[in-house]
């Protein structure tokens, strides 16, 4: 399949544009402290879409999956997006944990169209007027919330391309990149560079530092078309982002030699990649390193045990979890696609798929 379908039907006369989701392959965590990470866009898509409403004295935003709904007075959206970041900075003083930054989900796409608002005067309007016009907000997402497949990254970068779109105001692909940083971080406490990289750019990514290029991985490789790979979703993660890196740092954050290995992987892994050997070992060491941080949950753990067991590797593919039964999102490499359904008939709950990677990034427009 070339893309999970969004599931609703969006308005017909609305404008839209998509984007990506994304799975990291290896460097979780470790690439917080200078290691390397891997990840690529996968083919399952946030929609956003915006329809103007005239008359009206704001914006109300109609997200599935995400939220019931709001409405934002566009006289109170200045004052809304200050707000936001004088909360940001109440929490980089340590006054507010990172989940109270946002206080409900839409929060977080209208500061993005609030942001370029400060950036993107209306075309053919004094320079006072500007975004947004009343209307409708909307969107709606294949991706899992919270389950780490990027899908706060997705539906800011869908925004942005959305509203530079209609403005006739293109940014490039690297200003994209740095403006989702730059928004995610009120989801995060900081703005991933892997997240913003796979969403903006499609393909595959290597991230370390401030360095971002693409493997050299073969067009034939069967990871780009979901031969022998496989995302599993194990459950939305009851610890988000922000404390499992938290925690981690707290126990691990000195521990130089435990961030090498990570990085040993992931060079190992990436080697694997570009001369289409085994990534077997490498994976299943992967998840060792993981599981020694504390972010694997042991029902997660188990599942893992059960994939290398017939003969696969797994990992966990975000943040994990330091509490709770859920592990969000697990990459699965069994080149016996046959022993790779037979174990998941034992798990009729999980959602399941081939990984298909996205060539693309976010784009005007509905995915293809």
């Amino acid at each position: 399949m070339s893309a999970e379908p969004v599931p609703a039907t969006l308005p017909e006369d609305a404008s839209r544009a998509h984007a990506p989701g994304k799975i990291i392959l290896s460097g979780e965590h470790a690439v917080v402290y200078g290691a390397p990470a891997l990840a690529v866009a996968v083919a399952i898509y946030t929609e956003v879409w915006f329809r103007p409403i005239h008359p009206s004295d704001g914006l109300k935003t109609v997200f599935e999956q995400v939220s019931q709904g709001a409405f934002y007075p566009l006289s109170r959206l200045g004052h809304f997006k200050q707000s936001l970041d004088r909360r940001f900075d109440s929490f980089l003083r340590g006054e507010l944990k990172v989940q109270q930054i946002l206080q409900r989900p839409d929060d977080l796409i209208v500061y993005t169209l609030m942001s370029l608002a400060q950036r993107l005067p209306m075309p053919g309007k004094s320079p006072g007027h500007c975004l947004p016009v009343p209307g409708q907000l909307g969107g709606t997402s294949a991706l899992p919330l919270g389950a780490g497949m990027g899908s706060s990254a997705s539906i800011i970068a869908a925004t942005m391309v959305l509203y530079e779109t209609l403005l006739d105001r293109l940014h490039s692909t690297e200003e994209r990149f740095e403006w989702v940083r730059f928004c995610e971080r009120l989801q995060h406490g900081k703005g991933g560079a892997i997240d913003a990289a796979a969403v903006t750019h499609g393909g595959a990514v290597r991230v370390q530092g401030d360095s971002r290029h693409a493997p050299a991985i073969a067009p034939g490789h069967g990871i780009w078309r979901g031969d022998g790979w496989y995302w599993v979703l194990h459950g939305k993660p009851d610890s988000s982002t922000g404390e499992c890196v938290a925690a981690v740092r707290e126990a691990h954050g000195d521990d130089q030699a435990l961030w090498q290995g990570f990085e040993a992987c992931t060079d190992a892994f990436q080697a694997a990649l570009e001369t289409d050997s085994s990534p077997l070992e490498s994976l299943r060491e992967n998840h060792r390193l993981l599981s020694r941080i504390g972010v694997v949950p042991e029902a997660a753990a188990r599942f893992v045990e059960e994939i290398e067991l017939v003969g696969g590797a797994a990992k966990i593919c975000g943040a994990g979890s330091i509490r709770g039964d859920h592990g969000g999102v697990i990459l699965v490499h069994q080149p016996d696609a046959p022993a790779m359904a037979r174990l998941m008939e034992g798990h009729p709950d999980l959602r399941w798929a081939p990984l298909h990677v996205a060539p693309e990034g976010a784009a005007f427009g509905a995915p293809q």
